[in-house]
């Protein structure tokens, strides 16, 4: 008795004459063993084989039918199938498990954000990645390895086995803590991935300490140094800023924040405490109104770089500075204003109730968690409203920028340019 692999029809003496070339190259190379089959007595019959060692344990009649073996091959002769056969006897090979993955090609663009930026979206998504508080638990070793990635293949290098999530993982980290425009590593406290758990402390640190003035002073003198470190890591362009105009606008943005502070607490008094809540955001907002046109006033003078829409670079543009840092202060302010406006009220009503006065330590913890939760949307949707390229015409740049442009490219009508964050 002949039976083909993976469970082919048993060959016959009938069906052997059929088997080409001849009945000994249709026999099984070592003998099959004998085959039972159930029978049930008026039902369908069973049709699964039993083994000798289960025919007693068959709850069915078992009728032993032995089917003639054909004789054994010899050795050296090569079992070919039955033509009567409806699959071929060597079984085949599955090979996706053994193939190795396809290289990635060079032609994806990495110095875009992985989703449609034209989309606030898209900018969205992108912002959500930026701003990932889990990316300040990366190594060093981590950051290094994601830099050696993206910069290998920007220079065309595809390492064997990288896949496309691999990349882009690797192209979120390294935007999160090297410099779009310099690439140099950035600070850790100054990098848009440590805006919420920083954020979070100081701002809810500034809501619940808020009535008597030395905490004024020193909170928003905390904030105002933590500002300032931020916009100088993220400043926009690669001119580098001298430490008295550091200084100065620290200096400045410091003193304008406390004035509004301390003046809006003074006119505050009188009126219901709710209204004394939002003091620190209107402090806040007058700081960054102050702050970053001075901490990035370097750009303000000799203008940040614009390109085309390839990224050559084409000059440097005041305008341009004008319209990104514009952009920044808009972003930020809209950035603080769930977190300073929605946790006053809920504070301010749950502080009449016996809960807070029976645990008034609780305040600043509560105070912190409901900051942080607005934060953690805020801050990638509000760093989304306007895409981190930005553009602007040719025609609203300064004359001298549009002159050496028409040189350039005499068809070009807009340019682009990294606004900062």
């Amino acid at each position: 008795m002949h039976a083909h692999a993976h469970g082919m029809r048993v060959c016959t003496p009938a069906h052997a004459r059929a088997c080409e070339p001849s009945r000994a190259a249709c026999a099984r190379a070592q003998q099959a063993p004998t085959e039972l089959r159930c029978t049930r007595s008026g039902a369908h019959a069973c049709t699964q084989p039993c083994s000798h060692a289960r025919r007693r344990s068959c709850a069915h009649a078992c009728a032993r039918t032995r089917r003639p073996r054909h004789k054994q091959a010899p050795a050296s002769a090569e079992a070919l199938p039955c033509a009567h056969s409806r699959a071929a006897a060597v079984p085949r090979v599955n090979t996706d498990a053994t193939r190795m993955p396809p290289s990635l090609p060079a032609t994806i663009n990495i110095r875009e954000p992985r989703w449609d930026q034209s989309t606030f979206q898209g900018r969205a998504k992108h912002f959500f990645m930026v701003t990932d508080p889990r990316n300040l638990l990366l190594s060093g070793a981590t950051l290094e390895e994601a830099r050696r990635v993206v910069e290998d293949y920007r220079a065309g290098t595809v390492p064997p086995g990288l896949t496309e999530d691999q990349l882009w993982r690797a192209k979120y980290i390294y935007d999160s803590a090297f410099h779009p425009d310099t690439g140099e590593k950035m600070l850790l406290v100054g990098r848009m991935s440590a805006q919420v758990p920083m954020n979070m402390t100081i701002t809810g640190c500034m809501l619940t300490f808020y009535r008597t003035t030395p905490a004024v002073l020193f909170w928003q003198w905390v904030n105002q140094s933590f500002n300032a470190i931020v916009n100088y890591t993220n400043r926009s362009g690669d001119a580098p800023i001298t430490p008295s105009q550091l200084g100065t606008a620290y200096v400045s943005a410091t003193t304008g924040a406390v004035v509004t502070a301390l003046g809006l607490k003074s006119l505050t008094k009188h009126l219901p405490a709710i209204i004394g809540r939002y003091v620190p955001f209107a402090a806040v907002a007058a700081a960054n109104c102050i702050n970053i046109p001075l901490m990035r006033q370097r750009e303000l003078k000799l203008g940040i770089p614009v390109t085309d829409e390839n990224g050559n670079r084409l000059g440097e543009s005041t305008a341009a500075a004008q319209k990104a840092i514009f952009q920044v202060v808009v972003s930020r302010i809209g950035m603080a204003a769930p977190a300073m406006a929605i946790p006053p009220v809920i504070m301010n009503a749950l502080e009449k109730r016996a809960f807070l006065k029976r645990y008034p330590y609780l305040n600043a913890p509560l105070q912190v968690g409901l900051v942080g939760l607005c934060l953690v949307f805020a801050t990638p949707l509000c760093c989304a409203l306007f895409p981190q390229k930005s553009s602007m015409p040719v025609s609203r740049l300064e004359p001298e920028v549009q002159a050496r442009i028409q040189e350039k490219d005499p068809q070009l009508e807009t340019v682009y340019f990294n606004k900062g964050l």
